[in-house]
């Protein structure tokens, strides 16, 4: 199992109720890929440094989680497929 890290932007237009459906939806991603979500960081609506699909803000999601190397390429694939998630990076984390 590996350290990775799932950073992700929302549409700032979901409500709240949306907002955390989502991030549910994304761990029981983690989940299904064989991996462990861990600590959980909303940052909250923040201004974009350039505009993304017309849109100058955006709900700004930090998951650090453990999964199998094989992990990533199917959360990667979700993530990309999701209309409400704007922009996204998954990165791996070293072993300290």
């Amino acid at each position: 199992m590996r350290n990775y890290e799932v950073a992700y932007i929302a549409d700032p237009d979901l409500d709240e109720q949306s907002l955390e459906a989502l991030q549910t939806k994304v761990q029981g991603w983690i989940e299904t890929a064989g991996g462990k979500p861990g600590k959980v960081d909303a940052w909250g609506r923040r201004r974009l440094a350039y505009p993304i699909q017309k849109k100058t803000d955006g709900f700004y999601v930090y998951i650090q989680a453990e999964m199998p190397a094989n992990g990533p390429l199917q959360i990667e694939r979700e993530l990309r497929l999701t209309e409400d998630i704007i922009r996204f990076m998954l990165t791996s984390v070293d072993g300290e």
